[in-house]
């Protein structure tokens, strides 16, 4: 039997938790289209779990491998200086679990099309 893999779903985080709920919502989604995976969220700051946390629940499951998916829109000062760093802490918390990281979802030209489409054809509501 082939061992599920793990993906982690890389968010900011915020003070206020309702902040998270698209993130939960898209955990969920991943995880219905993505049955052999195990499909986690970690958060960067405030929230939790944080990614060391995250890494160990996926080790204790007996996963070895974690495709960790940045749900940031641009490459800025946390990916490219925060994530290493938490990236290094989270290999120490679970070295038997070894990942790949992808582009952020703002570097990915389907994310893009998928927002551009979406600001085109969003229905409007009334400011207020």
């Amino acid at each position: 039997m082939d061992k599920k893999s793990g993906l982690i779903l890389y968010a900011h985080g915020a003070r206020d938790p309702r902040w998270a709920e698209p993130f939960r919502r898209l955990r969920d989604l991943v995880a219905r289209k993505a049955p052999d995976s195990v499909v986690m969220l970690a958060f960067l700051d405030y929230l939790e779990p944080d990614l060391a946390a995250v890494a160990r629940q996926l080790s204790a499951q007996g996963i070895e491998q974690a495709r960790l998916v940045p749900m940031f829109f641009g490459r800025g000062g946390h990916l490219r200086n925060d994530l290493p760093k938490q990236l290094e802490v989270a290999r120490k918390a679970a070295p038997g679990l070894a990942f790949t990281v992808t582009e952020s979802a703002g570097e990915s030209e389907a994310v893009l099309e998928a927002l551009a489409a979406f600001a085109i054809h969003a229905p409007a509501q009334a400011a207020g």
